[in-house]
């Protein structure tokens, strides 16, 4: 029975890379078809991927055209090193990750006269997701809310691992790919990130948590 598996996903893994040699030839080649193609299999997968990252509707809209861009102007460079995913998944990191630190550097100075506090809409609204990760298993949306909230406040650097381990659902060998370090340097990210949204969210809550008032007792 194990035997029979492993073949099954070495086929299964044989079929994917094939489909992606065959894009990435077609690509190079400048077929129009090619650029739909990549655009239908990943740019929700990236758009969704940079908003956990960046928490921002706009801006994550921005760094998928530029992950895309550089998609396009890179293909012929691409070594297939890693896999098409991996790389298409570093560049976006990369890319969320700069856009995060001008964010920093320059809209933080910005005052948005223009926000209109009565059309905010959490990512649970704007984002069609059919898989059921652990930051969507809540229908509350001021809970969920609070998730994206306490993931923003965390390290990036641990962030993005946990956003690729939990919400992408990468492997740990494909994140290291990714992220450019070790699979021990992954699995440590992970855990460390997982625990502060932990530390986060209890923050949040003791926070939110009314106070309850002690009725006053006859003498």
């Amino acid at each position: 029975m194990a035997t029979a598996i492993l073949e099954l996903n070495s086929e299964h893994d044989a079929g994917a890379d094939a489909d992606d040699q065959r894009l990435i030839e077609s690509l190079r080649a400048g077929h129009e078809r090619a650029y739909e193609e990549l655009l239908a299999r990943f740019q929700q997968p990236v758009y969704t991927l940079c908003l956990r990252l960046l928490n921002d509707e706009g801006e994550a809209s921005d760094v998928v055209q530029e992950v895309f861009l550089k998609v396009f102007r890179n293909i012929g460079n691409f070594r297939g090193q890693s896999t098409l995913k991996t790389w298409i998944y570093r560049i976006s990191v990369n890319e969320a990750h700069n856009a995060r630190r001008w964010f920093f550097r320059h809209r933080r100075r910005e005052v948005e006269l223009d926000t209109d506090p009565y059309d905010a809409r959490t990512w649970q609204e704007t984002i069609p997701d059919s898989s059921r990760t652990p930051f969507e298993v809540t229908s509350d949306h001021e809970q969920a809310g609070m998730i994206q909230a306490a993931l923003d406040r965390i390290n990036p650097v641990f962030r993005s691992a946990v956003v690729l381990r939990d919400i992408t659902d990468l492997s740990y060998e494909e994140i290291a790919e990714i992220l450019g370090v070790s699979l021990g340097t992954v699995k440590s990210r992970i855990l460390r990130g997982r625990e502060a949204l932990r530390e986060e969210l209890k923050g949040d809550l003791i926070r939110r948590r009314p106070l309850r008032l002690v009725p006053n007792t006859a003498e």
